[in-house]
């Protein structure tokens, strides 16, 4: 089957997501990315990948989110996706130029959109459907965040034949169908041993603008060494050793470090949780990311902090409750890809045979009516 994977371009976890799984559809399946961003970038030297655009925050100078840049920012490729434009064009195009028969979308609302246009059966494949497709679990002073975004979120991908969804943490689904399972876990990440060294690995999805001073300054206070990723910085200052993108280094320096500061994505989370690494939890300000770092503290194998105003003492009591995180660890440890594979390949079968009596049924209706 002929089948258009879509991939959110922001960040660099739903590319990780999607590595984890994309071979063994590609063995069984004709599979095109469709990516923009830090996806593209990731995706597009592995797969066959298809450039399309993406939505994003736009940063203050303190770090935070900037609402009225970001929706001045993303105006444009909204009014695309909502109205159509050159983006949606080009995804149409594309869509139809390769016969695709099915769409999978990771959070990517181009292709959700397109398939919907164009009558294709959709598979959701992420884990920010699980704040819009599960039953709300959200603390009191998220639940307002939490319904608005929900809402949301279905308002622009709609709701999908099939629903599948991988999270560090379980969930009920509140539509027929939706099915979540473990985090997403790499090849890279399963043939690497975990060890207990003496460093705290700080990574950081958009570091040029989250790692500001006051995360500086923490860290520098520690008597440990910190090895940081996400920045654009390069070498050792002081116990600080900032370094480069490296997907084979990360999942080193993750499985042999003592704890983790980190934004608050799922796969990084699912991928400590499974090395059995605590985590700080500095959230972006996305609904998301809060919950996710709520649900770090609720499970006992982190704690949640506050990018904007982290301080030394808040490392401290961090790294001071270690062995208390360690362990809970393994009660939550858990890998989804294999049930996520063979679920996918699944709902593909399922859907093929949709598509195929949809056809039929198309091609009698249409040999009824008689040639002029």
């Amino acid at each position: 089957m002929k089948i258009a994977y879509g991939v959110m371009g922001y960040g660099r976890g739903h590319a990780m997501r999607s590595m984890a799984v994309l071979p063994s559809l590609m063995a069984r399946h004709e599979v095109t990315v469709f990516a923009g961003g830090d996806a593209y970038d990731v995706l597009a030297p592995l797969f066959p990948t298809v450039r399309i655009p993406i939505i994003g925050y736009v940063y203050q100078a303190n770090g935070s989110h900037s609402v009225p840049k970001t929706i001045s920012r993303n105006l444009a490729p909204m009014a695309d996706l909502f109205f159509g434009g050159h983006g949606s064009e080009v995804v149409e195009r594309e869509i139809k130029a390769r016969g695709i028969e099915l769409v999978i979308s990771d959070s990517e609302a181009w292709t959700h959109r397109a398939a919907k246009k164009l009558k294709l059966p959709r598979i959701s494949f992420d884990h920010v459907g699980i704040i819009a497709y599960c039953k709300p679990h959200f603390p009191p002073d998220l639940w307002l965040m939490g319904m608005r975004d929900g809402f949301g979120y279905r308002r622009l991908m709609g709701i999908p034949e099939r629903i599948l969804i991988a999270s560090f943490y379980p969930a009920e689904g509140a539509y027929p169908g939706v099915k979540v399972i473990g985090p997403m876990l790499r090849d890279e990440v399963l043939r690497t041993k975990p060890s207990d060294g003496d460093f705290l690995l700080a990574y950081f999805n958009k570091g040029e603008h989250q790692y500001r001073p006051n995360i500086d300054h923490a860290l520098r206070q520690l008597d440990c060494p910190v090895v940081v990723y996400g920045t654009p910085y390069r070498g050792k200052v002081e116990n600080l050793d900032f370094r480069a993108p490296s997907n084979e280094w990360f999942v080193h320096d993750l499985a042999a470090c003592r704890a983790v500061m980190s934004t608050a994505g799922n796969q990084t989370i699912g991928e400590a949780i499974h090395f059995g690494k605590p985590i700080l939890a500095l959230p972006e300000e996305a609904f998301e990311q809060r919950l996710n770092a709520w649900m770090i503290e609720r499970m006992g194998v982190g704690m949640r902090g506050d990018r904007l105003n982290l301080t030394p003492s808040d490392v401290d009591r961090f790294m001071g409750n270690h062995a208390f995180y360690k362990s809970n660890m393994s009660a939550h440890a858990g890998d989804g890809r294999a049930e996520a594979i063979a679920t996918l390949l699944q709902y593909i079968d399922e859907l093929a045979v949709v598509t195929k009596v949809g056809s039929k049924t198309r091609r009698k209706r249409g040999a009824a009516i008689p040639a002029a």
